[in-house]
């Protein structure tokens, strides 16, 4: 008869985790991220100077911009490595790596979630063309974020007369995840968690490879009725540590926010006032078609939801989340991750799954910068390095895309001759045969086989003043100049 997951307290189970091991986290912003136990783990090092040398494996960024989430692991020694998808949310973490104290990856989030699945199988790892052509591909870096950084995790491989990118397969020897509910068996279940996230493949990958997975829960019960809503079952759960809700909110923003784990409800949006943000969203918004499927990215384009809400639209489509909520109302901010009255929550690689087959009709994303051949940078602004998370998946993917960004930064261009990174490549969108749209609140481009063209001007921009001498490159212009 096997031994059930011991129940004790964190300070033992962090005790666990052994130097040099590679720790696999999950979580998304604050959804799902066991914030007690990387605290702990932060103590642990701070007190006893160990464990030593861990590599942290995660998908999706987790942290507030501050101390939370994997800010807690930013700590010369601890980390030796950082394998990420995206860096913005810990920005600790992106000081060791830009300071070239730790190796750093910046990998796409999708291509790391599902990366865990095979790394469970003991599969040779991925093999994609998402980050084809981008600062991913080996031929332009390798995701490597600084000269510290030698290892080669992505290898440009050729099947059947094609161009694909293969991630490498890591070991991981520690997993630590959230639940709401353990029984007595160790099986977890994510009642109250706006999101499932990736916990199952970080567990079993971590115990396929001889390691062990650290849960934390809010509480134990002594069965978990329905076996279907066993996320992790408890043959692969070593530790369990209840927190009792304390470092176990829903997200960073909210203790927990009933809409976000029940379908049939009605989610009202505020009207924005007007605004270029506004102005933007509105014309975003009337590139989606009734009866598509949707994915908004983070921060400008969520202002898309807001105006379809205000006129009447929002029915009209179907919203997801990268993270794996479908329908609803795609929450904003540190609640990022989770949906309000969403119809479905899958896990996370399974909406990429669908994402890479190119489920998606349409995704309105950000950008930093766009370059003359219609390539995006989402990932750098100045010296600050945010990463790329789901954008790169999403982007290459999508049946349709619209970028949405002001058409300046303040006194900086934001449509360059040069992009800092690039994380979507025009020019393979043109050989793929996406539509491709570049919304702002002066104009609106499309990508063409000869780079970016000029469509539209917004009503009261001059041509010339507005925009032409604001940019550092000439656009192709498909407007009525008189």
């Amino acid at each position: 008869m096997r031994s059930p997951a011991l129940v004790t307290t964190v300070e033992q189970a962090i005790a666990a985790i052994p130097d040099g091991a590679t720790v696999a986290v999950g979580g998304f912003v604050g959804v799902g991220h066991p914030e007690m136990l990387t605290h702990a783990l932060e103590q642990r090092f701070l007190t006893t100077g160990g464990p030593r040398d861990l590599t942290l494996y995660y998908c999706a960024g987790q942290g507030d911009r501050g101390d939370r989430g994997l800010n807690h692991l930013a700590h010369p020694g601890l980390l030796k490595a950082v394998i990420g998808g995206h860096w913005n949310l810990a920005p600790k973490l992106g000081t060791l790596a830009l300071a070239n104290q730790i190796e750093a990856w910046n990998l796409p989030q999708g291509v790391l979630c599902v990366l865990l699945r095979e790394i469970a199988a003991k599969r040779p790892g991925v093999f994609t063309k998402v980050g084809l052509h981008t600062f991913i591909d080996p031929r332009h870096g390798g995701g490597r974020l600084n000269a510290r950084t030698t290892r080669e995790l992505v290898e440009l491989v050729e099947l059947d007369g094609e161009e694909w990118l293969r991630y490498k397969a890591v070991p991981v020897h520690v997993g630590l995840i959230r639940a709401t509910y353990a029984d007595a068996q160790g099986n977890l279940s994510m009642d109250c968690e706006g999101a499932i996230g990736e916990v199952l493949p970080i567990a079993q990958a971590a115990k396929n490879h001889g390691g062990i997975v650290i849960a934390q829960v809010e509480s134990v019960v002594d069965q978990i009725a329905d076996p279907k809503a066993v996320r992790v079952p408890g043959i692969l759960v070593d530790y369990i540590v209840t927190s009792g809700g304390h470092r176990h909110d829903q997200t960073f923003a909210e203790q927990f926010n009933e809409a976000y784990v029940v379908s049939g409800g009605t989610e009202t949006l505020a009207p924005m006032a007007e605004s270029e943000r506004k102005q933007i969203g509105r014309r975003a918004l009337a590139e989606i078609r009734a009866g598509d499927i949707v994915n908004l990215g983070i921060g400008l384009p969520e202002t898309v939801a807001a105006v379809a809400s205000e006129t009447g639209r929002f029915r009209e489509f179907t919203l997801t989340v990268e993270s794996g909520p479908i329908g609803g109302v795609p929450a904003s901010g540190l609640s990022f991750g989770c949906s309000a009255f969403p119809e479905a929550i899958i896990d996370q690689p399974s909406q990429f799954d669908f994402y890479d087959g190119g489920g998606l009709d349409v995704a309105v994303l950000g950008a930093v910068e766009v370059d003359a051949q219609g390539s995006v940078n989402v990932a750098s602004l100045g010296e600050r390095f945010a990463g790329v998370g789901g954008f790169v998946n999403i982007a290459t993917h999508a049946r349709r895309l619209v970028f949405t960004c002001t058409f300046r930064a303040g006194p900086h261009a934001k449509f360059v001759r040069n992009i800092k990174h690039v994380c979507f490549h025009g020019p393979s969108a043109i050989q793929r045969g996406q539509q491709v749209r570049y919304v702002t609140e002066r104009c609106v481009f499309e990508l063409a086989p000869e780079g970016l063209r000029l469509i539209e001007i917004t009503p009261g921009t001059d041509l010339q003043r507005d925009v032409l001498e604001q940019m550092e490159f000439a656009p192709v212009l498909a407007i009525d100049q008189s």
